[in-house]
């Protein structure tokens, strides 16, 4: 088991920046992969927007986001990151981290045995 848990959203303007973290506790968090998704207002399902393997060597990106967002980890710290820039009012969002046993970074939310709460991201024009 691993219990995940989001922070660092909020409300900002069209252009600007957001880093959100995501920390881990439970088992081994070197051992998973890791993604973040978002559920946009009156969307029911989750969409990708980065994951990032097990040693961080390997990311993989949505088209939306690829040049503005960036995933990390500190596998000392037991945290996962999602650095945003440039935001935009399509970005508004419910993100939310999710972690996989498998050793690659993927896209497919099906393939993650572990979410987080979620944390609110508004994006204002």
């Amino acid at each position: 088991q691993v219990q995940l848990v989001e922070s660092g959203g909020g409300l900002v303007q069209a252009g600007g920046s957001l880093t959100l973290s995501c920390q881990a506790s439970g088992r081994t968090f070197s051992s998973y992969s890791m993604g973040w998704f978002r559920q946009a207002p009156g969307k029911e399902e989750r969409d990708f927007v980065a994951a990032i393997n097990w040693s961080g060597n390997s990311t993989y990106y949505a088209d939306s986001v690829k040049g503005r967002f960036t995933i990390s980890r500190d596998n000392a710290k037991n945290t996962v990151y999602l650095q945003m820039i440039s935001l935009k009012p399509e970005d508004t969002a419910v993100y939310y981290c999710a972690a996989t046993e498998l050793t690659i970074a993927t896209p497919y939310p099906t393939i993650y045995n572990y979410w987080g709460q979620g944390t609110q991201v508004t994006v204002s024009s």
